[in-house]
Order: structure tokens, then sequence, then C-alpha cells
């Protein structure tokens, strides 16, 4: 079966996942600039102006479709590397995905989810 992760985490996090999600053989992904906020409901700013509330932060939010025998590996390297233990660290949806079709071959399932030096080649190399 495939998974979908939607990852919501901190602008300033992004390369640190990318990197530990390429480290494990996390090829393909997509990412969006998102705004939005969690339990912390905003943040409180000081500026020239006085004390003003923001209520929509800047996000990124990446997307990820995969196997679901790579599911908790790929979690894992998201969670450790987005990780600083302040408020808005992020919030992690995972979902079933249907089907995936690759438009120019057809390739249907997981076949349409394999690339080259994926995470799959890499448990087979070791």
């Amino acid at each position: 079966m495939l998974k979908k992760i939607e990852a919501i985490i901190r602008e300033d996090k992004v390369n640190d996942v990318m990197c530990a999600l390429k480290e494990i053989g996390i090829v393909g992904m997509n990412m969006f600039e998102v705004r939005g906020h969690g339990r912390q409901g905003g943040v409180q700013l000081v500026g020239r102006a006085g004390t003003y509330q923001v209520n929509v932060l800047p996000k990124i939010q990446i997307n990820i479709v995969l196997s679901e025998r790579n599911l908790e590996a790929a979690l894992e390297a998201i969670l450790t590397s987005a990780y600083t233990g302040e408020t808005g660290d992020g919030i992690l949806f995972v979902t079933p995905v249907e089907d995936v079709i690759r438009v120019r071959t057809r390739e249907r399932g997981e076949s349409a989810m394999t690339y080259p030096g994926d995470i799959d080649e890499k448990k087979k190399s070791k």
C-alpha cells in the first residue's frame, strides 16, 4: 500500500529535512510555501509602532508518496531533522494513497514510484 506524508515544518528546517530524506533514499517530493498556525495561534511581535499579533505564519509543506514499508524511516527522518523543541516545529499527516500513475510510461502503483537511487534500491544494495 502507498502512503502520503504531508509535513508542515519551519522554513529554517527545510534543508535539514531534505538532507535527512535524501540520506535515507527518499528522492521524489513536492514542496510548497504555506501560511497558517497551529496550537500556538500565531506570535506576538514588537516593532517601532508597538506590539502586534501575527496569526498566520509562513511554513513549508513537503509532500511525499512512498510505500508503506518505507513510512517509518521517512517519518523518523523528518521528526528528527525538523525538531527544535520550540512551539511551531510543525505537524505530519499520513494518509493512504489509492493509486499512482506515471504519465509518461503509464506505470501504476509502486512501480510508478521507483527512482534510481531511491530508498528501496539502497536497501537492496546493503
